[in-house]
């Protein structure tokens, strides 16, 4: 099915964003000739990088805002995935039966090839990036694309470039997912690396979050793959629900004499779970295995920045949730010195609390509105004594750290909280800390 031309057409970009998807969405319409309109409710200054690389391009913004009469006024509208699905905008567009898409499922209705769909609560950027790398190193007659949830990639536009021969990898969100929901497609692989807590700012329930998960492999075909996580009893009893060919991965698969270099027993599962790729698209064993022990880690999770006077810094910035936080700490070379707190997610920390109290020789803690909640769970498991200041700078916050380590300890950032108050995102969070961390002396 070929993806329709839309010169002319009125599109409206529904949340520009700061990542870059927004940006490549709006010049992919704008270049097919569509009359595109820019809605955000950041200001003008907030989008500034986004807006600049617009700039050669004939747009309309509306922004600060979102108004009633972009949206009447549209023939088509791309829903950002920040945006929630009962917003009064969207409930608008319904109404009047004015056609609301997102970038990846809307390349997946018109993509002419295979596209390999991966979602989880954690492990998603790293099993997709891993996978991405084995195949693109051993199917030479194939192009292989990977993106979806990545940072600065969007989608659509590779419907351009992909023929029918290639392979498209996705990182997929749950919200990114609902939309495959609404268009009742799947991926012809899925792979559904875990189910955690997170996002309960957003959902009702965790059974509203699974929900919108399924997506990845609700609509498949008999012919199709799902790829579960062995180790998880909630994923493990999805098992009746899927129509695909079902294929299980378990951290021993990974054999033991293989040369690992990301940290983390979680990396395992990882791993096994792109082995299970590769084996379904017929790649050998010595292959997997060389692209696996090529493969370090992926920016912004568990990545060792410098190493300054024998201290590690490791940046883990996309640690959002207090899962993330306490697998970071198994992970990583003890003493700890952790970098913790954010924003709310409406997730519990008192296990966290309790991995920072077993695990780190003192913390450091972010301002936000989890922090106070992260800071009375330490109280109660008697190791608020471990806390060495509350920063709401986070220049200061590093060099605090870094004032009371000794060589052979590790500073890690891995906050288990979101990151919005302080910083525009998480990846904004990990940058800046690379950016202080390598002008220490």
């Amino acid at each position: 099915m070929k993806f329709p031309n839309h010169k002319n057409k009125k599109i409206l970009i529904l949340g520009l964003g700061l990542l870059g998807r927004g940006v490549k969405d709006a010049i992919f319409f704008a270049e097919q000739g569509a009359k595109v309109t820019v809605t955000d409710l950041k200001t003008k200054e907030e989008l500034k990088d986004s807006i600049e690389q617009l700039k050669d391009f004939d747009i309309n913004y509306t922004l600060g805002e979102h108004k009633k009469s972009d949206i009447l006024n549209s023939d088509l509208i791309i829903r950002n995935a920040g945006i929630p699905q009962n917003s009064s905008y969207l409930k608008l567009a319904q109404k009047k039966k004015i056609p609301i898409e997102m970038d990846e499922s809307l390349f997946a209705k018109y993509c002419p090839c295979k596209i390999i769909g991966i979602t989880g609560t954690r492990g998603k950027t790293t099993t997709a990036t891993l996978i991405y790398k084995i195949l693109k190193e051993n199917l030479a007659d194939k192009h292989v694309f990977l993106a979806g949830n990545i940072q600065g990639e969007a989608t659509l536009p590779l419907i351009n470039k992909v023929t029918k021969n290639d392979i498209v990898i996705l990182e997929l969100s749950s919200w990114q997912l609902q939309a495959f929901h609404w268009n009742k497609i799947s991926p012809r692989i899925a792979v559904f690396t875990n189910l955690y807590p997170d996002h309960m700012n957003s959902y009702k329930n965790m059974t509203e979050y699974l929900n919108d998960k399924k997506a990845i492999f609700q609509y498949q075909k008999k012919s199709h793959y799902c790829i579960l996580n062995k180790d998880q009893s909630r994923i493990k009893k999805l098992e009746n629900e899927i129509p695909s060919k079902i294929k299980f991965f378990h951290k021993n698969d990974v054999p033991n004499d293989w040369i690992i270099n990301i940290p983390g027993e979680h990396n395992l599962e990882n791993i096994a779970a792109a082995i299970q790729v590769a084996k379904i698209l017929k790649i050998s064993d010595e292959s997997i295995q060389k692209s696996v022990e090529n493969f370090s880690s992926v920016e912004h999770r568990l990545e060792l920045v410098r190493t300054i006077n024998k201290i590690n810094f490791i940046n883990d910035t996309t640690s959002t949730t207090p899962i993330s936080g306490e697998k970071a700490l198994k992970s990583t070379k003890k003493p700890i010195i952790l970098i913790a707190g954010g924003a709310s997610k409406k997730l519990k920390l008192n296990k966290f609390s309790k991995s920072i109290c077993k695990n780190v020789k003192a913390v450091i803690l972010l301002e936000g509105s989890a922090t106070d909640e992260l800071e009375n769970g330490l109280k109660v498991n008697k190791c608020d004594n471990l806390i060495s200041g509350k920063f709401d700078n986070f220049e200061e916050a590093i060099k605090q750290a870094y004032s009371i380590s000794l060589p052979g300890d590790t500073i890690l950032l891995s906050p288990g909280c979101s990151s919005f108050g302080m910083f525009k995102n998480e990846y904004d969070r990990g940058d800046q800390f690379k950016k202080i961390v390598n002008l220490l002396t």
